[in-house]
């Protein structure tokens, strides 16, 4: 397979059945094939993707949420670092705010949660710094991470805002990796996407499209 998340294709993978990767559907009509993991969803890492494949999606990203008004934005670890500064740059902020995963010596611990995504084992605890609360108080503020899956880390990114006295005015996200999330998601609290893949099963000749 050749190196993922690099460039975008005007030509979509045959399918279903699919093979090694996914043809994801970009907003103008081009693809962006994602590897398919062996738990049966397409992949993507921001991190490892090419400069033009992230500032696309980010252009996308801050179209799709214009309607919400946002003021602020707070991205989520670790992923959701990459698209965060460039959507808020990109709404007209002049910074935005990052959670993250190390305890700084001057955190609180009632600004703090536990969180577990798809991608890792083990429980971590997710942080804001408190010094960050003036950029917050007031303001609509817009979540933002690189995908939503289960919904746990988007979850604990609400419980961290609510640690705050603060809820957002929604979240955002590159894709929306299936539908497991959405059960015990706030029906009121709107999520925003460039782009949603299914999940796959492993079936005769290959990857085979889960219905939503």
């Amino acid at each position: 397979m050749t190196d993922p998340w690099q460039s975008f294709d005007t030509q979509p993978d045959p399918g279903p059945p699919f093979g090694a990767r996914y043809p994801a559907p970009m907003p103008d009509g081009r693809f962006l094939h994602l590897p398919i993991r062996p738990i049966g969803v397409a992949g993507l890492i921001a991190t490892q993707a090419s400069f033009p494949v992230i500032h696309a999606l980010t252009g996308w990203m801050a179209e799709a949420v214009a309607p919400l008004g946002a003021e602020m934005v707070l991205g989520l670890p670790t992923l959701g670092h990459v698209f965060a500064p460039l959507l808020a740059e990109r709404l007209g902020h002049p910074h935005w705010v990052a959670a993250g995963y190390s305890r700084k010596l001057w955190y609180e611990d009632r600004l703090s949660v536990p969180m577990r995504s798809i991608t890792t084992t083990a429980e971590r605890r997710l942080w804001l710094d408190p010094r960050m609360l003036p950029r917050l108080a007031g303001r609509r503020v817009l979540l933002v991470d690189d995908v939503i899956s289960t919904g746990s880390s988007a979850q604990a990114g609400l419980a961290l805002l609510a640690a705050a006295g603060l809820r957002p005015v929604g979240l955002c996200v590159a894709m929306i990796q299936t539908r497991a999330w959405a059960a015990a998601w706030p029906a009121e609290l709107p999520v925003v996407s460039v782009f949603e893949t299914p999940g796959f099963r492993d079936g005769p000749g290959g990857w085979w499209p889960e219905a939503r």
